[in-house]
């Protein structure tokens, strides 16, 4: 696998060694041996999530304040615009956020650490997203800053307003929100 620095260090784009002939393809979507020998982290993971999600349909930004989630996310069909922002308060990239496009066609993941609000956008017809967490999904801990906040100003792909979850309109400003320290 070949590990990519983002502007944010501790957000990894990873892109898995495919194998691929006229009949299809082969690759190893997660090794922890080959996954710890490449970016130095020793993680375990206890959940594996799948979303389906059709054109426009903005997920995010999400985190949870107790129980926080490192994440390795990918796409297994359509394509989507992920992002991680850095929430923590005392990093020097608090409140920069970093962008990939990740698809069925290249395969790669995103590495989004505890300490990051989460989030995308579907840019096809439909797409289909997994993730694996480190800890366990907790709704009493989950939050959710603003998709749109101007404080942030990411830089969506988007030609036309998204679709939204009611738990997403409801998403906070940076600047009123739980963070870390």
């Amino acid at each position: 696998m070949e590990i990519i620095t983002t502007a944010i260090p501790d957000v990894l784009i990873i892109k898995p060694k495919v194998f691929g002939d006229d009949r299809g393809f082969f690759f190893e979507s997660y090794n922890a041996r080959a996954f710890q020998a490449a970016t130095g982290l020793n993680v375990s993971f206890v959940q594996d999530n799948h979303s389906r999600s059709v054109k426009n349909v903005l997920r995010g930004l999400h985190y949870q304040i107790q129980q926080p989630q490192d994440k390795l996310v990918r796409v297994t069909l359509g394509k989507v615009f992920d992002v991680a922002v850095d929430i923590r308060k005392n990093s020097p990239t608090f409140g920069q956020w970093v962008g990939e496009i990740l698809s069925a066609e290249n395969k790669k993941q995103l590495w989004v650490p505890a300490g990051f609000a989460h989030g995308f956008v579907v840019l096809s017809e439909v797409a289909e997203f997994l993730y694996k967490t480190t800890d366990y999904y907790a709704p009493e801990h989950e939050r959710c800053i603003s998709w749109d906040d101007p404080d942030i100003g990411i830089e969506w792909p988007l030609s036309e307003a998204p679709v939204l979850s009611a738990k997403d309109l409801q998403g906070v400003a940076l600047r009123d929100a739980e963070l870390f320290s």
